[in-house]
């Protein structure tokens, strides 16, 4: 079991704050908006909450966490088309629209905490795919998601993340 639900913030500096512990972490390239749209490769102002975590159980080990995890497959995608039904859920490949591959031939993907952005209800080009994973060694930038080292996303999820709030100040 993990530890109480907490929340964790992140601002533009680059680090994400979670029970007085402070982690570096990669950000969208398009720095943080609160206007965010499809294909801005910014990471979104607000309180994300951890729906889920996923991961590759042919590389990794499943993190400890406070909500479910559930292990990834070939066939598994993310719709980023904003013109499809399918938009900013789920997708089994080969799907029609336009769309991620979570499983990756790099590690970025192998842990993956799926944010809640633009979920409740999904609003068409708001943005898609806004996920807590693994970093670049470089922590480079990302295409709007929160990325992480391994060793502190485990810890981060480990010490029961509920949610991210993305702070512009």
């Amino acid at each position: 079991m993990s530890a109480a639900p907490s929340t964790a913030l992140v601002r533009p500096d680059g680090l994400l704050r979670l029970q007085g512990e402070t982690w570096r972490c990669a950000l969208g390239r398009g720095g943080i908006r609160r206007d965010k749209r499809e294909g801005d490769g910014a990471t979104p102002v607000g309180l994300l909450p951890l729906r889920r975590v996923l991961y590759r159980a042919d590389r990794v080990a499943p993190p400890r966490c406070r909500v479910a995890v559930e292990p990834i497959a070939p066939q598994d995608g993310w719709c980023d088309d904003p013109s499809h039904a399918d938009y900013n859920r789920p997708v089994t490949l080969p799907h029609p629209a336009r769309h991620e591959v979570l499983w990756r031939v790099d590690s970025l993907y192998d842990i993956i905490g799926i944010l809640g952005w633009n979920d409740a209800p999904v609003q068409r080009g708001r943005g898609s795919a806004i996920f807590l994973h693994l970093a670049r060694p470089d922590l480079a930038p990302t295409e709007g998601c929160i990325a992480l080292p391994e060793p502190a996303l485990r810890a981060v999820l480990a010490a029961g993340l509920a949610a991210i709030e993305v702070m512009d100040e």
